[in-house]
């Protein structure tokens, strides 16, 4: 044990690699749940700058309850039209008055979704296709208390909760990850057919990977099946070559499996607006991705929402996200590690650099001892934590995903 309670042990187990069944998911940035994530994390940044700017410091907030209810829409070759729209409500708390200075707290919060959803979705007009509105209670009265201790240095958690991240990535974590990240950037610029609410599942079968690619297509940009087909194909191709970058294994791809035979648009997974949630899927935030950007049923997992919650002292933010940073630390600095999990404690009311537990678990490579390894990551673990608030400033700069 460490004066940060850093504990760093042996994992009796197979890495994630080497097991012969692993699954991994991922909900693009168009998903549902995923423009809850993101909205609720851009009104959250929007917040912490605003307070910074107008008081000097981050003020209590939290805006991950926010919830999207589906709209319904009419797609058609060559372009449909919305019939309902779909609405999203911004829910959470909010400090609005601060020794005298008002902040506009609800203004901000929409200013903030309405240019998330114009950069990440285009397609959907906002005040038409999609209605957004504002539900922000003021903070309760202690967590205020615990913001508000003046000379602290390290703020105290706000709660006793945990975080955890692991590292490497597998080769079906990486190409599920980057898939549907290159799709929806560098493949999306050059096909606008392709909407933004791509969602990925990775199965591998010891040496056999299938990704199900589950692709929104715009439906102004194709004028018939044929060329719906063609995209299709295209989405297949392009996930087939970026899994190769990753892997060896033998790898079959497949572009939306619930797409029957015929011409009929009502047949195939064809959109108004490249997201789903016009037709009837809802979303709510932390439903979908952790603070890796992954869903792994292989790893442990923390349920905590972490988009929104605010950055500087919610250990649903912070450990999840220094968890995953921290263990990216190790294994690019320690050689010889096959697989690695780590796992903070907080205790509510303790300074956030000091967990009440900091759990490194490790799967070496073969032929190399533990004792060889441990005191780096001990090391690493520690330097991390000592610099825990480095995580709220990449936050609020959008330095940081968080999902």
């Amino acid at each position: 044990m460490t004066e940060r309670n850093i504990q760093v042990e042996p994992i009796d187990r197979r890495a994630v690699e080497d097991q012969e069944i692993e699954i991994v998911e991922r909900k693009g940035i168009g998903h549902p749940d995923s423009i809850c994530d993101g909205i609720a994390e851009s009104v959250s940044r929007a917040l912490a700058q605003a307070y910074l700017d107008r008081v000097g410091k981050v003020l209590h907030y939290n805006t991950d309850e926010t919830q999207l209810v589906a709209g319904n829409a009419n797609p058609q070759f060559g372009g449909g039209e919305m019939i309902e729209p779909i609405y999203v409500l911004i829910v959470g708390r909010a400090t609005k008055e601060y020794e005298g200075t008002k902040i506009p707290a609800e203004t901000i919060a929409l200013d903030a979704a309405r240019e998330y959803l114009r950069e990440q979705i285009p397609e959907l007009d906002v005040g038409t296709d999609v209605i957004l509105d504002v539900k922000l209670g003021e903070g309760s009265g202690d967590l205020q208390e615990v913001f508000g201790e003046d000379g602290a240095t390290v703020p105290m958690a706000n709660d006793t909760s945990f975080g955890v991240g692991h590292a490497p990535l597998t080769e079906t974590e990486q190409i599920v990850l980057n898939a549907e990240r290159r799709l929806n950037t560098e493949f999306a610029a050059e096909n606008p057919v392709l909407g933004p609410d791509v969602k990925i599942m990775g199965k591998r079968q010891r040496d056999h990977i299938d990704v199900t690619v589950a692709a929104a297509m715009i439906d102004q940009h194709v004028s018939d099946r044929a060329e719906y087909d063609a995209v299709v194909e295209a989405v297949r191709d392009y996930v087939r070559s970026v899994a190769d970058e990753y892997t060896d294994r033998e790898v079959t791809v497949h572009v939306n499996t619930a797409d029957t035979e015929g011409a009929d648009e009502e047949n195939i997974y064809l959109t108004t607006t490249g997201t789903s949630a016009e037709m009837g899927d809802d979303g709510s935030v932390g439903r979908g991705n952790r603070a890796n950007g992954l869903i792994t049923p292989n790893r442990s997992m923390s349920m905590e929402a972490t988009s929104g919650k605010n950055p500087v002292n919610h250990i649903g933010k912070i450990y999840n996200l220094l968890g995953t940073e921290i263990a990216k630390s190790v294994v690019d600095e320690v050689a010889g590690i096959r697989d690695l999990r780590i796992r903070l404690l907080s205790q509510i009311g303790r300074p956030i650099d000091q967990p009440h537990i900091a759990d490194a678990e490790v799967v070496p490579e073969e032929g190399v001892g533990f004792s060889d390894i441990e005191d780096d990551v001990v090391d690493i673990v520690d330097r991390e934590l000592a610099d825990v608030t480095s995580i709220t400033e990449s936050v609020i700069d959008g330095e940081l995903r968080t999902f």
